[in-house]
């Protein structure tokens, strides 16, 4: 071949070298759509279609030479979300939350909430640990913050100190009921209402172990607490009997939820723990709805059924009012 020819071969190869180089550096801003859509790694530079606040955990930090929106901007959503709204206080109500006093724990109340569950409610049973007021009220509200929708709230013996603080300001309680309940008022006591009548019988067969606690003697068990329970299920009662902390009776309530909320109130005739008397004072003081028993002071475990049924009462006309 001629040199002439040479030279102009060499300059069409030079031309199609670059024409080829020119293409493969302008494809990627020729085609800005061909990203794929369902790369989740990628934010969008468009203002108007921001990222979804439940899409941050995904985003993938662009790399330090590209132009990013301000990094910050798609987590601030995630920090800032809202809670959940409480629900509304509109009926029925369905939900129960049963508060145990002292001396027994939560499976005090077994026989109650099968007898509510099979008239359909929602039942909770509280596991106060009895330590102190304040422990037992937020063990309290700690179940009340899982209720959706309108809730009776019922506390037994001790409970009703509980459920009077804890039910104060709080938007999903529709009612209260009280079994043989203590409700104070404010900043009273139990050892304050315990005064307003003779000391009961129960009271000689209460001792104070050297960490402070009271405990129940168990030969007095039945006859003190649970006159009307079959003794073999008293004896398993006393065995697991939760002790309360001593000064607990003497701790007083900041708030009253009887003053809000409508109450409703279990007296028990036979009660050899707290004096039917003063049931019927406190009762009577918080304008309970109030309901008679010829019970012992354990009525949720010897009368299931009929404190069942007070409560579903209790239910059924607060949501026939709204």
């Amino acid at each position: 071949m001629s040199p002439k020819r040479l030279l102009c071969a060499a300059a069409m190869c030079l031309c199609f070298a670059g024409a080829g180089a020119l293409a493969q550096t302008a494809a990627p801003a020729a085609e800005p759509a061909a990203e794929p859509a369902d790369m989740p790694g990628m934010e969008s530079s468009a203002p108007e279609a921001p990222a979804p606040p439940s899409a941050a955990p995904a985003v993938v930090p662009a790399p330090p030479a590209a132009t990013a929106p301000t990094p910050a901007a798609p987590a601030t959503p995630m920090a800032s979300a809202p809670k959940p709204p409480t629900a509304p206080m509109t009926g029925p109500v369905r939900n129960v939350v049963l508060v145990h006093g002292a001396f027994v724990d939560g499976s005090s109340w077994n026989g109650v909430v099968a007898k509510l569950q099979q008239k359909g409610y929602h039942v909770s049973s509280v596991q106060n640990p009895l330590t102190s007021l304040a422990d037992d009220v937020a063990a309290t509200r700690r179940v009340l913050a899982r209720q959706q929708g309108p809730t009776i709230l019922v506390g037994h013996s001790w409970g009703g100190v509980v459920i009077t603080e804890a039910g104060a300001n709080a938007p999903n309680v529709a009612g209260l009921v009280y079994i043989a309940a203590i409700a104070p008022d404010l900043h009273e006591s139990t050892a304050d209402l315990m005064k307003r009548a003779a000391p009961m019988p129960a009271a000689q067969g209460i001792i104070a172990d050297s960490s402070g606690f009271l405990w129940v003697d168990r030969t007095k068990y039945h006859a003190d607490l649970a006159a009307d329970v079959p003794e073999n299920l008293t004896r398993v009662l006393s065995a697991a009997q939760v002790p309360i902390a001593a000064t607990a009776f003497n701790e007083t309530v900041n708030h009253v939820a009887w003053k809000e909320k409508p109450s409703w109130y279990v007296v028990t005739t036979r009660d050899r723990a707290v004096s039917p008397e003063v049931e019927k004072f406190m009762a009577e003081r918080m304008n309970a709805r109030v309901v008679s028993m010829s019970s012992s002071h354990l009525a949720p475990v010897s009368h299931a059924g009929a404190v069942a049924d007070v409560i579903d009462r209790a239910a059924r006309e607060w949501s026939r009012q709204q």
